[in-house]
């Protein structure tokens, strides 16, 4: 009888396994597959990130690069009052209009209190800067400060 029981026992183990091996394998192949996926998405994600950060470098090089002598910075005029106003017009600090023009705050602050005058560089610069809308120089300026 006992060895009845122990063949008994043995055949049982054997269909539980053979049961249980057709599931874990789906699961197994199941989990495989996620890993794949998982990897793929990595992948496409670090590729994205590249290309942003590639995007914003070309932005903020596009954004600071200062236009060199042309007809319109010799049409521009200058005016303290002008400089001043467009600054608060778009709610900047002279620091930070100073970053979108290419100069110090401290400057900008000379040139509204009429202690100094842009050269002809600077104002191709704020001829390019006149033509802003407060969101545009906000993002701008964003994209020289990152």
């Amino acid at each position: 009888m006992a060895r009845f029981a122990v063949a008994l026992k043995e055949e049982m183990q054997r269909v539980a396994r053979k049961a249980t091996k057709g599931e874990v394998s789906i699961a197994r192949k199941a989990a495989a597959r996620h890993r794949r996926d998982l990897a793929a998405l990595k992948r496409s994600v670090a590729d994205l990130v590249r290309r942003v950060a590639y995007l914003e470098a070309q932005e903020k090089r596009r954004a600071s690069i200062r236009p060199g002598k042309s007809k319109e910075a010799e049409q521009v005029r200058f005016s303290p009052r002008w400089v001043k106003a467009h600054r608060e017009k778009l709610g900047l600090s002279a620091l930070d209009y100073g970053k979108l023009v290419g100069v110090s705050g401290l400057t900008i602050y000379n040139w509204e209190s009429g202690k100094a005058r842009p050269r002809e560089a600077m104002l191709a610069a704020l001829a390019d800067v006149r033509g802003l809308r407060k969101r545009e120089a906000l993002r701008r300026l964003e994209m020289i400060e990152a």
